[in-house]
């Protein structure tokens, strides 16, 4: 009884303090396309590890939040992001070209 109210504890703090905390880890990836007048950006992300490193997925396309300039940036850079999903809308919170 004392372990499954561990567990059940665990997995409470995980649904409150987790998602938050996954949302805003730091990706990398190229950009595939820029669309400065709906202000959109799509990136292919970087696989980890080396078995099919290369291999390219699909780019998967995000809104950009305010206070980002899509000006200095180009197809084919390479790119650290961190996204929030809110609402089903995944938004760029952050944007550095590598």
């Amino acid at each position: 009884m004392k372990i499954a109210k561990i567990v059940l504890a665990g997995a409470a703090a995980f649904a409150v303090f987790g998602p938050p905390a996954l949302a805003q880890q730091t990706h990398t990836g190229t950009i595939t396309q820029l669309n400065r007048l709906n202000n959109t950006v799509a990136i292919r992300q970087t696989q980890n590890g080396t078995v099919g490193a290369n291999t390219g997925g699909a780019a998967e396309e995000f809104k950009v939040g305010s206070g980002i300039s899509l000006e200095t940036l180009h197809a084919g850079d390479i790119v650290n992001y961190s996204v929030n999903e809110s609402g089903g809308t995944k938004t760029i919170t952050k944007l550095d070209r590598r």
